[in-house]
């Protein structure tokens, strides 16, 4: 079967025609697809924004979250049905304004999901005002004179953080990305895959055109190792940012399932107590 028809629950996308999620949606369905994910053990949850949007397309179990919160639930998920492959899909203002401190503390925190950010650099929602992202003399509606916030950089927040698993990626290459995603849903523990997502409608200027006159591919250097923090580092600082591929990888670390009460998954667990415990219980608040 046709990968997208598979994980497609036939409604259609409304994002704007010529939008890079739609490239990201197939690149999610189709790295399903080759990991041979059944349907009911597949898991994608997003936040507010026209990357929110992405889990109702899905025939998969879904969440559409409030506004940077959807990490929070994500984890939730995982932890209690470790079995699972969760996705999390967030925008850059979803995932680096209002969430900024879910998305380093779950990167710090390593649990097995892979958090997929669709980096517009624009508020795109809510008609094309700025988001952390969005490059110095960035001009709006709402900055008419140009943005003058200097824009987070999250490749080197996620280094910082501890992340495991780092990748970058733009939505007109999908061949690479596809590889990505499943390399990060591979990997076991927290994968950040930053992907760099055209707004064709409120942002001009990082078109589908800049991002490949401008995108260092890091697999063109052969000298590059993934597993080189420091390396890592340094590439993002060189380019600005601007690179894609798989950046950096940390397989030493300890085994994620630490944070998982039991073996047993909480969804598997019996939930009903004895008497005589259930009484011990009860007394502790008395």
């Amino acid at each position: 079967m046709n990968p997208v028809k598979k994980y497609s629950n036939n409604i259609q996308p409304n994002w704007c025609p010529g939008c890079g999620h739609f490239s990201i949606l197939r690149g999610i369905q189709v790295a399903a697809d080759q990991l041979r994910i059944p349907n009911e053990q597949l898991v994608v949850a997003s936040g507010i924004g026209c990357s929110g949007r992405l889990s109702g397309y899905m025939h998969s179990y879904s969440f559409h979250g409030i506004h940077g919160r959807i990490l929070p639930f994500a984890q939730g998920v995982k932890l209690a049905n470790k079995d699972l492959a969760v996705i999390a899909v967030g925008g850059d203002g979803d995932g680096f304004a209002i969430g900024t401190n879910h998305t380093l503390h779950a990167m710090r925190r390593n649990l097995n999901i892979t958090y997929i950010v669709l980096n517009n650099q624009v508020y795109g929602l809510t008609k094309g005002h700025t988001s952390p992202l969005s490059e110095i003399g960035f001009v709006t509606k709402s900055t008419p004179a140009g943005a003058a916030d200097l824009p987070l950089k999250p490749g080197i927040i996620s280094l910082a953080a501890g992340v495991t698993y780092l990748a970058q990626s733009f939505s007109g290459d999908q061949d690479q990305m596809i590889d990505l995603i499943i390399k990060g849903i591979q990997h076991q523990g927290f994968s950040f895959i930053n992907v760099f997502s055209p707004c064709i409608t409120f942002n001009k200027t990082n078109t589908y055109q800049w991002y490949r006159e401008n995108l260092k591919d890091i697999e063109e250097d052969k000298d590059y190792d993934v597993n080189n923090l420091q390396q890592a580092m340094s590439k993002l600082i060189e380019t600005d940012g601007l690179c894609k591929g798989l950046i950096y990888q940390n397989t030493h670390v300890e085994n994620p399932s630490q944070h998982t009460i039991k073996e047993t998954s909480l969804a598997q667990q019996e939930l009903n107590i004895p008497e005589e415990e259930f009484q011990y219980l009860m007394k502790q608040f008395q």
